[in-house]
């Protein structure tokens, strides 16, 4: 992943289960001749440095650390992020080689290096970010619901087979019969059948649920509960099909005005 702060894009990477931003990346919006190894030496980071690692990581050799800080002081005081990493065990810092390699560090300390850029490029970087976590949330709803309707789909067509498919069908009719009823909720939601959208959109790939919005699995997802419900009660596909349709037109009204709202606050 990348994000782009003032001209300069910015590597962000998973180091297990937390976002670490190249240093090496950040650099490139830096007036004149600077290296990380300047920063690393300075008093206040290392006191920053240290008091994170011992917060965060147990592991963190603060004797070592206390013998690296004790020298910081020093003009010929020189460390790289490497032999600091050797030395403590710190995981704040991450020295990576290869096509994608350069200085990585935790977000909590790429944003206090973004100061050493300037005060400027700090605000926007976290604006940036902050832009980017927003955008994986919402991803990730997507993501989750479109699961979800995935494991009502089964239990939709469980209740198909129990209730609608007698055991002597052939099963090319019964591959017929569970189409048929995902057309059921297909139209009863989006106006047409997953025939006639591909037909319509012969340039995609994948089936109309894949390029539904939100919304649309939400109501997809409680449809599928509901019309197992119905089929279980023995009710008519016609009079199934015209009742999912008025609750997919009575829930779709409430979730585009809660978004709605949302966009306007």
């Amino acid at each position: 992943m990348k994000i782009k702060v003032m001209d300069a894009e910015i590597s962000v990477q998973k180091v297990g289960n937390e976002d670490y931003i190249s240093l090496t990346d950040m650099l490139k919006a830096k007036d004149g001749d600077f290296f990380i190894t300047d920063w690393l030496r300075n008093r206040n980071t290392l006191e920053y440095i240290g008091i994170w690692e011992k917060v965060y990581n147990p592991n963190f050799n603060y004797g070592e650390f206390a013998t690296i800080k004790d020298r910081s002081g020093l003009n010929s005081f020189k460390i790289s992020v490497k032999e600091f990493q050797a030395r403590t065990n710190a995981v704040s810092l991450v020295a990576k080689a290869g096509r994608y390699g350069g200085t990585y560090a935790h977000k909590d300390i790429a944003f206090e290096f973004a100061m050493w850029i300037s005060a400027e490029f700090k605000i926007y970087m976290v604006k940036e970010f902050q832009r980017l976590k927003s955008a994986e949330q919402a991803q990730l709803g997507w993501s989750v619901r479109r699961e979800l309707s995935k494991i009502n789909y089964h239990i939709h067509t469980d209740a198909i087979k129990q209730n609608l498919i007698p055991a002597t069908l052939t099963k090319q009719q019964i591959s017929m019969i569970y189409a048929n009823e995902a057309d059921v909720l297909n139209v009863a939601l989006f106006g047409f059948t997953a025939k006639e959208w591909r037909d319509a959109h012969t340039d995609l790939q994948g089936n109309v649920r894949d390029y539904a919005t939100v919304n649309q699995l939400i109501c997809l997802s409680n449809m599928e509960s509901l019309n197992s419900v119905l089929i279980k009660e023995g009710l008519p596909q016609p009079e199934r099909l015209q009742k999912l349709n008025q609750i997919a037109i009575s829930q779709m009204t409430v979730l585009e005005s809660i978004s709605e709202n949302k966009l306007l606050k």
